[in-house]
């Protein structure tokens, strides 16, 4: 069992199998991030909105979306994403200052370029940890409702050895969930349990 507050192998795992997507319309700078990124992760590139709608699929972690892109804007495939349910984390990656208007949007996270390689590198390792925290909080509830489950309908089933792995399963999220948030910096709380708006309109940015 992982000690309390330690990062687990799944969680480590997770990081290593992430995958990225850059949608940027400079092709020198999104090959730039990807050289960047392509140590530590899975990376795709687009660089037209609908094209990153295209390469979207379940296994994107996190989306580095610029905001002035040819044909659908950022702020479009930011609001189209969000529409279909998609679970990645998505920030804004622009030369666009941030305004009232953000307030709209429902990015996890905003990056006003020029950005460094630790930058990007930074942000991308917090999303990956937020969407993993996510999962993990997810999974969390539901080993919590199995065992309240068991226990209404067996009451004392401490010879059970079943319930006893659901019991170990149960303390191994828990510990992974402290190791998780001891990562997080002020800023991560306030993106991890904010609840933005969600993205709406289509104008141009």
């Amino acid at each position: 069992m992982p000690e309390p507050g330690a990062r687990s192998d799944s969680a480590d795992a997770a990081r290593d199998d992430a995958t990225v997507l850059v949608v940027e319309d400079e092709r020198a700078l999104a090959a730039l991030y990807e050289e960047w990124l392509a140590d530590e992760y899975e990376v795709r590139t687009a660089h037209a909105g609908r094209d990153a709608l295209d390469r979207l699929d379940d296994a994107v972690d996190v989306v580095l979306l610029d905001r002035r892109l040819p044909g659908l804007s950022g702020r479009e495939v930011l609001g189209e994403i969000r529409d279909r349910g998609d679970s990645c984390q998505v920030a804004m990656v622009t030369a666009v200052e941030p305004g009232v208007d953000v307030l709209e949007m429902g990015f996890d996270d905003y990056l006003t370029k020029p950005a460094t390689r630790a930058d990007v590198r930074r942000l991308v390792s917090a999303l990956v940890d937020r969407k993993q925290y996510d999962v993990c909080v997810q999974r969390y509830f539901r080993l919590l409702s199995k065992r309240a489950a068991l226990e209404r309908e067996h009451g004392d089933l401490a010879d059970r050895p079943e319930y006893d792995d659901l019991r170990a399963d149960i303390a191994a999220i828990e510990a992974e969930l402290g190791g998780l948030v001891e990562e997080f910096s002020v800023a991560d709380f306030d993106a991890q349990f904010r609840s933005l708006p969600s993205a709406s309109g289509a104008a141009d940015d």
